[in-house]
């Protein structure tokens, strides 16, 4: 049985009164979510980008007609679930798919172990008349809203994404546990976006995000993700001029950037051997 919320929770409240930064992470196989428990992570988020990016596809693939976001985010569960021994873990909800029975469809998760939920794949991340299109054909950021409340009815853990303050009131209004200000397609790497914001560009977004979510309840958590806060020195650059941010959530920072750095360089090492020995 997944860790009540409850109990979540209270761990990361404690953790945040001593000082500490809560962090989470996502993980588009079973080895990346090994990894990052036995790293200390907080908690675990799987979605279909996850498996788009570990396949060396951009994020993004993860909003377009792939495959059911939905039954993806099952498929991983059979591998990331049996990876990790304690750490918390969320599933990707595509709230505005048109086919999921919704509440059977969050406690069917509940039932295979997930601690909670997160709005992925999400329109937040798409703009201009196409976003408009959805929202006026009833595939809006509304259906994530309700998602949200309706996972926190069945206390599922919901740490959501929220792209502007309006949003931020609004899933905290749903009972949102852990508000994650989103700051776009996370930058660097071989498949990483190059349109983004700069870092102190994100300081007043994800602020405003902290104070919209803390204006509607004081003790909801706010986490930084996404756009130029990619590696860990960007992190800790916006957590030490927000002291109303407790953490980051990373995802393309978690496994696709290690993942590049870390395999490209011990392959050149296998690849600068020589058959002879250098000293003879």
């Amino acid at each position: 049985m997944a860790e009540t919320r409850e109990a979540i929770l209270k761990r990361f409240r404690k953790k945040l009164s001593q000082g500490l930064p809560i962090v989470g992470g996502g993980a588009g196989t079973g080895i990346s979510a090994k990894c990052e428990e036995a790293a200390g992570i907080d908690l675990i988020v799987i979605y279909n980008s996850g498996r788009y990016r570990m396949a060396g596809r951009g994020s993004l693939a993860g909003l377009m007609p792939y495959g059911c976001a939905n039954e993806i985010v099952k498929e991983m569960a059979h591998e990331v679930l049996t990876a990790v021994t304690h750490t918390p873990v969320l599933a990707g909800v595509c709230a505005t798919d048109p086919f999921m029975l919704r509440d059977k469809f969050l406690r069917e998760l509940r039932e295979m172990g997930f601690a909670g939920i997160q709005n992925f794949p999400t329109v937040g991340l798409i703009d201009g008349v196409f976003r408009a299109n959805l929202e006026e054909t009833g595939m809006g950021f509304g259906l994530e809203v309700e998602c949200i409340a309706a996972a926190n009815e069945l206390n599922l853990l919901t740490t959501p994404y929220a792209f502007d303050a309006q949003q931020s009131r609004e899933l905290t209004s749903a009972g949102a546990d852990i508000i994650v200000a989103h700051m776009g397609l996370t930058t660097s790497g071989s498949i990483g976006a190059h349109t983004a914001l700069s870092l102190e560009d994100c300081l007043p977004k994800v602020a405003e995000i902290a104070d919209a979510a803390r204006s509607v309840r004081e003790d909801v958590i706010v986490l930084c993700h996404g756009g130029p806060i990619a590696m860990p020195s960007d992190a800790q650059f916006v957590l030490h001029r927000l002291a109303s941010v407790d953490g980051f959530y990373g995802a393309s920072s978690m496994e696709r950037l290690p993942t590049e750095t870390a395999l490209t360089e011990r392959v050149k090492e296998f690849t600068r051997m020589s058959r002879q020995d250098d000293a003879s």
